[in-house]
């Protein structure tokens, strides 16, 4: 599929303060937890200036009731729930793609490709899911589920909700609905709709879906499981895949891995894009990145309970070795990475928190706007990514520094966009748009299978 010109795709994951820990404490960013949509619309804003491909909102779900304990000093999991704040986007921008974080876990496959086909008429077609099957203590007590499933079983069952939901939305062939003959009092065509009789190991299911496909076919599957089982997710049903790594070797072996095996389950592995996170610091020179990147440091609270991807490490001492803890049953990925960096360079838990943790195992850049741009490339064109997921350290002044002065640099280079040239978020990212199994022309050809093996 790399006829075209690879082109390089950049996402922005948005947060109400900046992804880093002591970014609420500084001069400039949101200086209150209530809930602001002109906030958000203009970070939106600022990114579809930018040319930016799509902006990515997380959903933490789910806040144990057990204790509130610390709960003074927690700032990062208030915010509007995503598929309702992208609705509301989607009204007031024309080209940027807008991606929504769902659980699988706590959703039923009709309601969530009903909603989703919905916004992606809304939206022109922009729509992207970051699929997730994670389940934290805090959620599965909001929940009312008393006896949470296994990683294994959770992947299991979000491969068929997601097969479920493509279903659904190839129940109706894209031109159903564009004879309808006032005379003759036919509103569709009847031999486009196609009933879907589901039987899979978790969901059964005898429906036709209340609304038209979507006009992308699907919304565009993002997914971020670094685990072996979350990368053969990725590579069945991925179209974005949120990477971490510090470092271009273990990059480039990710993307070589997941890119194999996409190719293993018969899919060009362009329909892949890799997409590592970016932590950046811009200054106009190395010393003024440092510097604004070290105000960011010193705000950072250590006085309340300490978290490392999950796991509560407060009993420990703050400036001692990480101890041998048992893996987790989410993010099993990160951990890994964050152990390894921990033992490699023998980091203390502080040191531990302030180099992993602060930007959840991504990669950190400080310098010019030429430093950012540098890096960029050279991941870009050594096959260690084919974009990035931006992860602004503070906003709003890290994104307008990056879509006022690295954005054009980029440009300069021939490595992206100078304007968007398609409407939907397949267009951007040069992604085909699905067939529909069920298409009259295309029936005769491949065989529909309404049952999950």
């Amino acid at each position: 599929m790399r006829d075209k010109k690879r082109q390089l795709a950049l996402a922005v994951f948005l947060t109400r303060h900046g992804h880093h820990p002591g970014a609420w404490r500084q001069p400039g960013t949101a200086s209150t937890g209530k809930p602001d949509f002109r906030y958000w619309a203009d970070l939106v804003r600022t990114a579809e200036r930018g040319k930016l491909d799509a902006a990515f909102f997380a959903d933490f779900v789910g806040q144990s009731g057990d204790s509130t304990r610390g709960i003074e000093r927690r700032h990062a999991f208030l915010d509007f729930e995503p598929l309702t704040v992208i609705s509301a986007l989607a009204s007031i921008t024309s080209h940027i793609g807008l991606v929504a974080t769902v659980n699988t876990n706590f959703e039923q496959p009709y309601a969530l490709a009903r909603r989703f086909a919905s916004l992606d008429h809304i939206s022109g077609g922009r729509t992207g899911w970051n699929i997730v099957s994670s389940l934290a203590d805090g959620a599965a007590k909001s929940f009312g589920i008393d006896q949470p499933a296994s990683h294994a079983e959770r992947y299991a069952r979000a491969d068929d909700f997601v097969e479920l939901a493509k279903a659904l939305w190839n129940s109706w062939e894209d031109d159903a609905f564009d004879g309808a003959d006032k005379e003759s009092g036919v509103y569709l065509n009847a031999d486009a709709v196609h009933p879907v009789h589901y039987r899979g190991p978790y969901y059964r299911i005898d429906s036709v879906l209340d609304m038209p496909r979507p006009i992308q076919g699907y919304p565009v599957f993002a997914q971020a499981g670094n685990s072996e089982t979350g990368r053969d997710f990725a590579a069945r049903h991925a179209e974005m895949i949120y990477a971490a790594a510090q470092f271009i070797e273990d990059a480039q072996a990710f993307y070589k891995d997941v890119k194999a095996r996409v190719a293993s389950h018969g899919r060009d592995p362009d329909t892949l894009k890799v997409m590592p996170g970016l932590s950046y610091t811009i200054g106009s020179s190395l010393q003024e990145a440092q510097d604004k990147f070290g105000a960011l440091e010193e705000k950072v609270d250590f006085a309340g309970d300490l978290n490392l991807m999950g796991q509560d490490v407060s009993a420990y001492p703050l400036d001692g070795p990480l101890p041998d803890l048992p893996e987790p049953e989410n993010g099993k990925g990160r951990w890994r990475q964050l152990t390894a960096l921990a033992r490699r360079e023998n980091l203390t838990i502080r040191q531990l928190f302030l180099r992993f943790n602060a930007v959840r195992g991504h990669r950190v850049v400080l310098g010019t706007p030429v430093d950012i741009a540098d890096q960029i490339q050279d991941w870009f064109e050594r096959d260690a990514a084919d974009g990035f997921n931006l992860i602004p350290p503070l906003l709003p002044s890290s994104l307008e520094d990056f879509v006022d002065l690295v954005v054009p640099e980029l440009q300069r280079r021939g490595l992206f966009r100078t304007d968007y040239e398609g409407n939907t978020l397949r267009e951007h990212l040069n992604l085909p748009r699905p067939a529909n199994p069920n298409d009259r022309t295309a029936r005769a050809a491949v065989p529909i299978l309404e049952t999950a093996q």
